[in-house]
């Protein structure tokens, strides 16, 4: 017989809080609004807690149970799966944090010149007593600062930033209508594909809607504050400024009066 060497005793009296598997690459299922599923790839991470007189985890067991979900892997099966790493690996909690780019059709404003826009999503699920669900994505868009704009004769000095906001939610909250919101909070959204006309369309109306870092995080705040479906949410902005050699940062974070006890898995 093999001797199990991670069941062996540890005399250190050390717990560890997440030991587990990373960055592993795997397909998965997401819904799609308009289509009604997308095929993508994620980056995958799944950890369990470790008490202190275990030496160590059975690694294997994580991607056995991911591979028993290899037809059905989505984000409505999240919790399942967290169950079944912590029964398998007999912790007391689970985590589990998925990465994968997501693809939309935009049409350029001028032209309507279609192309593929890639967003990040991230999906963040822990299995402890209670479930516990998080969805984020990350989205670019152009911010133009209103502070150059009222100084400058000549134009104003504008950034690539990216909005990122992270939600629990008690009812179904698509990935678009995050990724709308963000993009409603800059002065313009960016695109794959722009000819002559739609540049001169997006630098226009960056010029007609300049927005500070703090405007945009209030912006997504109060989209966010008006959907019921949603109980917490982590928003912020990073400007990756032009003109200075450092970005601009806010964040707003906020647990709604509807909020139950945990996420949703």
């Amino acid at each position: 017989m093999i001797q199990d060497i991670q069941n062996q005793p540890d005399s250190r009296n050390i717990p560890i809080d997440k030991v587990g598997v990373k960055d592993l690459r795997y397909p998965i299922t997401v819904l799609d609004r308009d289509n009604g599923t997308q095929q993508t790839v994620a980056s995958i991470n799944m950890y369990v807690n470790l008490p202190h007189h275990f030496r160590g985890t059975h690694m294997s067991r994580f991607v056995e149970v991911l591979n028993a979900y290899h037809h059905r892997l989505h984000i409505d099966t999240i919790g399942e799966i967290l169950l079944k790493i912590k029964d398998a690996l007999e912790a007391e909690a689970s985590h589990m944090e998925i990465t994968f780019p997501y693809f939309l059709t935009r049409k350029a404003p001028a032209t309507g010149a279609e192309s593929l826009m890639e967003y990040t999503c991230t999906c963040i699920g822990e299995y402890a007593e209670k479930p516990d669900f998080i969805l984020g994505v990350s989205v670019p868009v152009t911010t133009l600062c209103p502070c150059s704009r009222a100084m400058s004769k000549k134009g104003a000095h504008n950034q690539r930033s990216f909005v990122n906001i992270m939600i629990r939610y008690s009812k179904l909250v698509w990935i678009e209508e995050l990724i709308d919101i963000a993009e409603g909070a800059g002065s313009s959204p960016v695109f794959a594909l722009l000819k002559r006309e739609d540049e001169k369309a997006v630098t226009d109306r960056a010029y007609d809607n300049p927005r500070f870092v703090e405007d945009v995080v209030r912006e997504v705040a109060a989209r966010l504050n008006e959907n019921p479906r949603i109980f917490w949410y982590r928003v912020s902005a990073e400007n990756q400024e032009s003109i200075h050699n450092h970005s601009a940062y806010a964040c707003i974070e906020q647990v709604k009066p509807n909020a139950p006890d945990s996420g949703t898995v």
